[in-house]
């Protein structure tokens, strides 16, 4: 089977298709009309400001935990030291010992110097929060707004940030102390983040003036809150959970998408995949489960699929001689995909799920391929080797949008989602469409900021089974 990838070509003035949509593939040209600029009016709104954590935030380790394995590497009391390391961190964080202590003691562990540092430093570039990762543009967009404050080291945070477009003078955290030698010996102690309530006294001296939120993981951060200094306060989970934090945070974020979803600030993605439910029944290899774990979906492992559980499941993991009856299924009016390990041909209704627009992933030979084709449909919209979806693989558009469009093939609708586009003078970078007996499945990517009416006029089309913008 074929598909074609549509770039820009101007479209005739009557806007009709070349050939018939009755056909496996269709092919048209679409106009590239400029973006109207105007989409929507900006309100008066205060200053606001984002005071973003480092470690375990910004990151996914606690950079003076790694920097201890680095430099301790061949001491014959290393799994020791490593642990009391650990130990003061948490205790820290979780409020059970003043920073200042915690600081002191740790950095005194550490028998490190600059060449060390600069070992972690690459070290931490790897080891980015993966929400983090992925959002580079908030960063780029925010430059003015984002502020790092933390009570770990310039030395190895500023060159893990910069590349995010996060301003040097907006980079607050400590300072090491080195000796001749080139030896940490110690941290400049007139710091005020070297101090219990460190982040509190720094941002009285800042004063900032706007409306100001705080995302971290630890104690230090909620004490912002506690002091009155930030309006909200997000616990943020992607990498460790700490219940006396979340306990009294404004909002649990298990990550960054989360944090930008609540906000209506811009995303890589259009909804948080954590709020994406994954229902796993059955033997699933572990393998599965664990990338889609990490990938950032919330799993919940079931012994049967219920009702209630049912109505909020996106995707379902099938283990092998598991079966999925059509009543079930439609009750599950938010599943997007089905993972099955085997073959679901006589266990999962094919049709069924085919007209609900809803994707099948199965008989793949490893398991980890499942989850990761699993995890690229949701993430691009890419439905290459699915069991009942045109097989249509998708690059990643670079500084645009993506809508997916799934209708049952009958013809008219490409001429219609192309109306819609061109009535609002989008611009289209480029357009998919691919065909089944059942199905029609169009992906569209779009260069500008688009006014969300037409979502609800592409969702309003005849025939139309299912329509998303996936970033």
């Amino acid at each position: 089977m074929l598909f074609l990838q549509i770039v820009k070509k101007r479209l005739p003035d009557s806007r009709k298709p070349f050939l018939s949509e009755k056909c496996h593939f269709n092919f048209y040209f679409c106009a590239p009309i400029s973006a109207t600029a105007g989409f929507f009016k900006k309100e008066s709104v205060s200053k606001k400001y984002y005071i973003i954590d480092f470690d375990s935030t910004f990151t996914q380790v606690e950079a003076l935990d790694e920097l201890a394995r680095i430099s301790l590497q061949g001491h014959p009391d290393r799994e020791l030291i490593y642990k009391k390391i650990e130990d003061l961190t948490n205790l820290a964080m979780d409020g059970k010992l003043s920073f200042r202590e915690s600081l002191a003691a740790r950095v005194k562990l550490l028998e490190a110097n600059k060449d060390h540092l600069k070992q972690l430093v690459k070290h931490l570039k790897k080891q980015v929060s993966t929400s983090f990762s992925r959002n580079r543009d908030f960063f780029k967009h925010h430059a003015d707004d984002v502020l790092i404050v933390s009570g770990g080291f310039k030395e190895f945070i500023t060159p893990v940030v910069l590349p995010f477009h996060i301003k040097k003078e907006n980079i607050y955290a400590n300072t090491f102390v080195f000796n001749d030698e080139r030896k940490i010996v110690g941290y400049d102690e007139n710091n005020p983040l070297s101090n219990e309530g460190g982040k509190v006294k720094l941002l009285k001296e800042l004063q900032l003036q706007g409306e100001i939120h705080g995302i971290g993981d630890g104690y230090s951060d909620f004490q912002l809150k506690e002091s009155g200094m930030i309006k909200k306060f997000y616990a943020f989970t992607e990498n460790i959970e700490r219940k006396s934090v979340t306990e009294k945070a404004d909002h649990i974020t298990p990550s960054l998408d989360e944090f930008l979803y609540v906000n209506n600030l811009p995303s890589a993605i259009s909804y948080p995949k954590n709020r994406i439910q994954c229902l796993v029944v059955g033997d699933v290899p572990e393998a599965a489960v664990k990338y889609l774990k990490k990938d950032g979906f919330s799993v919940k492992h079931v012994t049967a699929l219920e009702d209630k559980q049912l109505k909020d499941a996106g995707i379902i993991l099938l283990g092998n001689k598991e079966s999925l009856s059509v009543e079930k299924l439609n009750r599950a009016v938010k599943l997007k995909v089905i993972g099955y390990f085997g073959n679901g041909k006589k266990h999962i209704p094919q049709d069924t799920c085919t007209d609900r627009g809803i994707v099948i992933f199965d008989n793949i030979k490893k398991p980890e391929s499942v989850a990761k084709r699993i995890a690229k449909f949701i993430n691009t919209g890419d439905a290459f080797k699915s069991s009942n979806f045109p097989n249509i693989p998708l690059p990643k558009v670079k500084n645009g949008h993506r809508l997916i469009h799934i209708h049952r093939n009958v013809p008219g609708i490409m001429a219609s989602v192309n109306q819609v586009l061109a009535d609002t003078q989008l611009n289209i970078v480029s357009q998919f469409l691919m065909t089944n007996e059942r199905i029609g499945y169009v992906i569209t990517d779009i260069s500008a900021a688009y006014d969300k009416k037409i979502l609800k006029e592409l969702k309003q089309i005849k025939d139309t089974i299912s329509f998303r913008v996936v970033y």
